[in-house]
């Protein structure tokens, strides 16, 4: 099995870039603006396309302008489309996005489209599943969709995938499907009910203790500009700590940096890697993407990627 599918969301990404992120009741003065392919499923699909996964994206846009701007971004990353359905009258989902110069971000959702997509859409799209070795999926469609896919990724006896993002509590029997968690540090510390996590001094092992007990066996926390933490609590009673170092690079926005680096551990565990592996290996995909404005046509191709590491030392 070699495949990667993803069910969830496509939106346009509208994005205000500013010096400074404006603060309540506060209006500040833009430097530019730009619409960009976006939507946390869509950017995992096409970044985990461009690093050679045979992909298929499950969701739904509407019969306009931005969807038609959604469906070409994908295809041209070589994207089987074929799941997404085209709703008449429906807007497609757009995020409101503001970038500071320092490359961070602040995201308003409408779903539009994106809240249509259903149980019966994962069914329909069955087939997709066929081959799977992974399956990506996220919090910005309805719930019982993401069950839905979770259930048929396990059924089809792929890698359930769930970045848990934008947070919100989930249900048992969605923990219980779910095979690799995808957290930063502020869902990470929300899912657990802690107040913050203090990623200089946490005591790691213990923290992959608490997410055993909440019902997920391995989890990856990502720290943005420290790297990422890969907690496996499955295979015994001393659960495997790996800190994956983060790549020094340029940052100017990093928005989707975290669908970078999702899409790009999906890509390599259907190639066969292990999850520390992955781990690295996305990580480096994800510190690349902040080197660009936008989203989907800021992710690398593999060859970037192996050249980064190689400058960085890693392993090939």
């Amino acid at each position: 099995m070699s495949g990667v599918v993803v069910v969830g969301s496509l939106n346009a990404d509208l994005t205000l870039y500013t010096e400074c992120l404006p603060r309540p009741g506060e209006t500040v003065t833009g430097t530019g603006f730009a619409v960009h392919p976006g939507g946390k499923s869509a950017n995992q699909a096409v970044a985990a396309a461009r690093l050679g996964a045979a992909v298929r994206l499950v969701g739904a846009v509407g019969d306009d302008a931005h969807g038609a701007m959604l469906m070409a971004s994908a295809e041209e990353a070589g994207v089987d489309t074929s799941g997404i359905r085209k709703l008449a009258g429906v807007p497609t989902g757009i995020a409101g996005i503001m970038v500071d110069a320092r490359g961070e971000n602040s995201i308003v959702i409408v779903p539009g489209a994106n809240g249509s997509l259903s149980p019966d859409d994962v069914a329909e799209a069955s087939a997709a599943f066929d081959g799977a070795a992974a399956v990506c999926l996220c919090l910005e469609v309805a719930q019982p969709t993401v069950l839905a896919a979770a259930r048929a990724g396990r059924t089809a006896g792929a890698a359930v995938i769930l970045n848990l993002s934008p947070y919100a509590d989930i249900p048992r029997e969605l923990v219980e499907s779910v095979d690799i968690l995808l957290v930063n540090a502020h869902e990470a510390a929300q899912l657990l009910g802690l107040d913050a996590l203090d990623t200089a001094g946490q005591d790691w092992a213990a923290l992959a203790e608490r997410f055993a007990r909440a019902g997920f066996g391995s989890v990856i926390v990502t720290l943005g500009s420290e790297g990422a933490v890969v907690l496996d609590a499955s295979g015994g009673a001393s659960p495997a700590v790996v800190r994956v170092a983060a790549t020094p690079v340029a940052a100017v926005d990093t928005t989707g940096a975290g669908d970078a680096f999702t899409g790009a551990l999906a890509a390599r565990l259907a190639a066969g890697d292990g999850l520390a592996d992955a781990a690295r290996y996305a990580s480096v995909a994800a510190a690349l993407a902040t080197t660009r404005h936008g989203t989907q046509a800021a992710y690398a191709g593999a060859r970037d990627v192996e050249a980064m590491r190689a400058r960085a030392g890693a392993r090939p």
